[in-house]
């Protein structure tokens, strides 16, 4: 699913039920960071990590522990960037060498609506008005939903690029629907604060590609070299 919202030097592993056991193929220094979570937390952490070591297997790379680092983002082997994901039922982790891409983040989300009061504290009043005009003319999709995950990926894209913080409101985020039975398109998220310096450009904006499938919403956000 993920695997056709990004471009071809990205490799993408998916899994869906996590179905592992929560000790399958994880590092000791991964098992200690997980020592005391709960069952879920450990089968989820084990199941995502299961995909990222294939995903380095298929770009040449040895598999290696993949530990979280500053505000959880992963630590990634010398030379690839990635992002990974997880919720019920679903994970996925998308790793490319650093090379092809300076920064990627991907999320993907149970399919239904938010929680109530959730969207009037991650979305900006202008893209509450976008996701209704979206509802009117495109009402199968949750869209609050969408625009969390929307939100997730493009912190996950800047993370790694400025090791700061981006709040919900400080990215200004517009979907576009292709055309087309399945609900699937592109977004754009304009930076409202000053953006990264990627090889000696300032980036004002993001951009990617969602879809809506399998009772999942998932987004993408790629951050190409200039």
């Amino acid at each position: 699913m993920i695997e056709e919202l990004l471009p071809d030097p990205v490799v993408v592993v998916e899994a869906y039920g996590h179905d592992e056991p929560e000790h399958t193929g994880l590092f000791p220094e991964e098992e200690a960071v997980v020592a005391q979570a709960v069952h879920k937390r450990r089968r989820e952490f084990a199941a995502v990590r299961s995909c990222a070591r294939k995903a380095m297997e298929k770009l040449g790379v040895p598999p290696q522990a993949v530990l979280p680092g500053e505000r959880g983002a992963p630590r990634w082997p010398s030379g690839l960037t990635g992002s990974m994901t997880h919720c019920d039922g679903y994970c996925a982790a998308a790793l490319v060498r650093a090379t092809d891409l300076a920064s990627l983040g991907i999320d993907a989300e149970p399919g239904g609506p938010l929680p109530e009061g959730v969207l009037s504290a991650v979305a900006l009043p202008a893209e509450q008005e976008r996701l209704l005009r979206l509802a009117e003319t495109h009402p199968g999709v949750h869209w609050d939903r969408l625009l969390f995950s929307a939100k997730e990926s493009v912190y996950k894209a800047w993370f790694p690029l400025t090791g700061r913080w981006l709040d919900f409101s400080e990215a200004d985020i517009t979907l576009f629907v292709d055309p087309g039975d399945q609900p699937r398109g592109g977004l754009r998220a304009e930076l409202l604060v000053p953006g990264p310096v990627v090889d000696g450009h300032r980036l004002g904006h993001f951009e990617g590609r969602w879809i809506a499938d399998r009772g999942l919403v998932a987004s993408a956000v790629t951050v190409p070299h200039p």
